[in-house]
């Protein structure tokens, strides 16, 4: 798993107009998984379930 910033330098994560990430692959808005334990948030594409961290 990389992070967001790393995915959206490597073209596999697009901003739309609004700000909001999207999977580069299948165009899907990233969904938000967060755990309690974990520091950080987890962006998870609903098409393809790959997945990104997000620290801080």
């Amino acid at each position: 798993m990389e992070s967001v910033r790393k995915g959206l330098r490597s073209g596999a994560i697009e901003k739309d107009t609004y700000e909001r990430l999207n999977c580069a692959e299948c165009g899907e808005e990233l969904d938000t998984k967060n755990d309690p334990d974990e520091i950080g948030t987890v962006r998870v594409c609903p098409g393809c379930g790959r997945e990104w961290k997000k620290v801080g």
